[in-house]
């Protein structure tokens, strides 16, 4: 059975499988090989069940274990234009494996995986939808400001969404952090805070969304309890477990997953 395996989800590694034993895809590859091997074992997974990898933006916490997994196994590479020609230009691409610019989507085995354009700082960033035939869906969604009206027809409507719960708005004001580096993570082009997450939350509920995992928090701007707290009291007006899951994705998984099925709607 498809489902969504949150391997790795913090401001210093993220990566996310999306499919089952035989086969799947990678969103992100932001942490070693080694790394990344204990992790989808720790699932149950082998990682030749990565068939391919969609990059939602060039930073090393999506890119860093890249060069050694497209090395070690010949797979197609995808992202936004901007992203991909940084990819090669950078060697972040082995030769082994291919590189390609996905033109609104692609379609691998029974899933159609969709971009739509996020705001952050980078290339081209962008998350992803994915659209299976039996009628599952599922988006990941991260590394943006805000939320636009083109993240809002991508999601909305999705069984289960990945969404960014970055940081806690009165831990960032306390913050060590730079004040440049605050006001990046802060501004349009940066990271969703507990509470913008928690508004998000609250249109996919409404809109039918069954699962919220809460991701790409920061371990020193937040903490999972504040992320969920947030969250489930913005909600409070649904009856969590019965009208919608909530969980908060570890920075590294012990093997969690959420089994795909059909939305409410």
């Amino acid at each position: 059975m498809d489902a969504i395996y949150p391997l790795f989800s913090s401001s210093k590694g993220n990566a996310v499988f999306i499919g089952n034993s035989s086969r799947g895809i990678l969103i992100d590859c932001g942490v070693s090989f080694k790394r990344l091997d204990l992790a989808m074992k720790r699932c149950g997974l082998d990682v030749q069940a990565i068939k391919a990898v969609f990059i939602t933006h060039e930073h090393s916490d999506h890119i860093k274990g890249l060069p050694v997994l497209t090395k070690k196994y010949s797979l197609s590479v995808y992202g936004q234009a901007g992203t991909i020609r940084k990819l090669v230009r950078d060697n972040c691409i082995n030769s082994n494996s291919e590189a390609l610019e996905i033109d609104v989507s692609a379609e691998l085995f029974d899933m159609k995986v969709t971009a739509f354009d996020t705001p952050h700082d980078a290339e081209h960033s962008c998350g992803y939808r994915v659209d299976f035939k039996d009628g599952t869906s599922c988006a990941v969604c991260t590394d943006l400001g805000c939320v636009t009206s083109a993240v809002d027809t991508a999601v909305l409507g999705t069984d289960t969404v990945l969404l960014e719960s970055n940081y806690d708005e009165d831990m960032m004001m306390f913050s060590t952090y730079p004040r440049m580096l605050k006001q990046r993570i802060c501004s349009e082009r940066g990271h969703l805070s507990n509470h913008a997450s928690a508004e998000q939350a609250l249109k996919l509920v409404k809109n039918g969304t069954r699962n919220i995992i809460l991701g790409h928090l920061s371990q020193e701007n937040n903490t999972p309890e504040l992320a969920e707290k947030t969250v489930s009291e913005r909600l409070s007006g649904y009856i969590r477990d019965r009208d919608y899951m909530l969980m908060v994705a570890k920075p590294e998984t012990t093997g969690e997953k959420v089994v795909l099925k059909p939305c409410l709607t």
